[in-house]
């Protein structure tokens, strides 16, 4: 016992500092092994903390390590689960007064649906709390723009939840390109079973009953108002185009990501698409603007200073690209949920949703090449998904300036969003009406916004069919501006 006790004293007085005979003692020597200071906490808000917010939630909170200072939620059921865990997380419904009570928050984390990522993550910014969001940044390009350059004004670090962007794979695809094993790309093509909720459906009529535990008013934030109906919330709101941003807003960012990062794209420069129409009658289409269609393929074209240029097909509703010869019959592309393919000019590669499952073809010539290659990007430490809240959660920390290079940080995310929203751009102009003689049926042939749209994308404008530019910014309700 005695040798035990001595061995402790040295270990102490080595991990000491001596000052005038006394020792002052390291918080991790007192503490013991894996103690956490509660100053070297984040205090953490949580905004959305139901379904995905829940798994937000305790992506921030990493097992303890952080503080959950407070919880926000318009939906008191939506918040049970989050309210029962942190008994000790102060409970709002309004993120406004939650910013303005909360005087100890660090940082917040964004998990609403898509209408309202803009007014909370700038609330936060401007307050000078780091950010983590869900994907897409926000629901148009001009709120996306306008959160990248947030960051950078008011010093904050952010992270979008695209969780993939911090996985092995997505590295490991863009080493195998930089290695030049494919050759030069200039094709790529990234799909999704999405939608896997209604969409090219009518606006629902009639009212409902608002749930007692719901504040709907706060729900809708910033969109015009509209009664209350199930067919918005809980869940289902990402089919609409007041709320959501369809399939391709759910599932764009994990697709477009290792492109992104292989490639270093920028913005778009031309946006085409076409979409699946549906038919409510003999000759007749259905006609429904205020939801996103079943199915549809977008196509982005991306100039590269002394390169090809880069054109990146999306499909979405189970549509699929054409197998390339190399990859044989039998193997899937991607997986259940979608994939990316990258064609080069000396083989193609693919991968599944957040880069699982990198693949090289022609297998015979280029799988052990791929094993072989080295590791040249650092790998973030976290098991699967959680590095990704890791990596965000020491950045802030670290504090903004000092941290490592983050996945997902808004100056990346930013463009990479602006192009899954440039998609959603050209499906609304394309469902662009002239005249509506009836808001349902519709027997004219004349669709002006079926045509190929150029982006300028520094000054955000389509220069070549100006009815398309009401779709890059919404309009607010009253009293939602900042």
């Amino acid at each position: 016992m005695n040798q035990q006790n001595n061995s402790r004293r040295d270990f102490i007085k080595k991990a000491s500092i001596a000052i005038g005979g006394f020792y002052i003692v390291p918080r991790h020597v007192l503490g013991g092994k894996g103690f956490i200071a509660p100053s070297d906490k984040l205090n953490i808000a949580c905004v959305g903390v139901g379904n995905k917010g829940w798994s937000d939630v305790n992506g921030a909170w990493n097992n303890g390590t952080e503080n959950i200072v407070a919880l926000c939620d318009v939906d008191d059921k939506m918040a049970e689960q989050a309210v029962k865990k942190f008994p000790n997380a102060k409970y709002f419904k309004d993120f406004r007064k939650m910013l303005e009570e909360e005087k100890s928050i660090d940082a917040v984390t964004v998990t609403t649906p898509d209408h309202t990522h803009y007014v909370v993550s700038m609330a936060a910014m401007q307050r000078g709390k780091h950010v983590y969001v869900q994907k897409p940044l926000a629901q148009n390009l001009y709120e996306v723009r306008k959160m990248t350059e947030a960051a950078t004004q008011y010093k904050v670090v952010t992270q979008m939840g695209n969780q993939g962007g911090s996985s092995d794979g997505v590295r490991r695809f863009t080493e195998w390109y930089k290695a030049g094993l494919i050759g030069e790309v200039n094709r790529v093509h990234a799909w999704t079973n999405r939608p896997v909720w209604p969409q090219a459906i009518p606006t629902p009529a009639g009212k409902m009953d608002i749930p007692k535990e719901l504040d709907w008013d706060l729900w809708l934030g910033p969109a015009k108002y509209r009664e209350y109906n199930s067919a918005y919330h809980p869940f289902d709101w990402r089919g609409w185009v007041d709320f959501g941003t369809g399939a391709l807003g759910d599932m764009g960012c994990h697709m477009f990501d290792p492109p992104y990062k292989a490639l270093g794209l920028g913005y778009p420069s031309e946006v085409e698409c076409s979409l699946t129409n549906i038919w409510a009658g003999k000759f007749k289409e259905g006609y429904y603007p205020e939801s996103y269609p079943a199915s549809s393929i977008v196509h982005l074209k991306f100039p590269r200073a002394g390169k090809q240029d880069v054109k990146l097909t999306w499909y979405d509703g189970g549509l699929l690209p054409e197998r390339p010869e190399e990859i044989p019959s039998h193997i899937q592309m991607g997986d259940s949920s979608g994939g990316v393919l990258m064609v080069g000019t000396k083989g193609v590669m693919t991968c599944g949703v957040y880069g699982s499952n990198p693949q090289l073809f022609p297998e015979e010539k280029l799988k052990e090449k791929g094993e072989k290659l080295p590791i040249t990007i650092p790998r973030v430490s976290g098991a699967d998904k959680e590095g990704h809240y890791q990596q965000w959660i020491q950045a802030c920390k670290d504090g903004y300036g000092k941290h490592q290079p983050l996945s997902s940080s808004f100056d990346y995310a930013g463009p990479m969003s602006e192009t899954v929203i440039m998609g959603n751009l050209a499906i609304r102009s394309y469902l662009f009406r002239t005249e509506k003689k009836n808001p349902v049926w519709i027997d004219k042939w004349d669709y002006p916004g079926r045509k190929k749209l150029l982006w300028d994308g520094k000054n955000m404008k389509i220069t070549n069919f100006d009815e398309a530019n009401q779709f890059v910014k919404r309009e607010y309700r009253e009293g939602w501006t900042l």
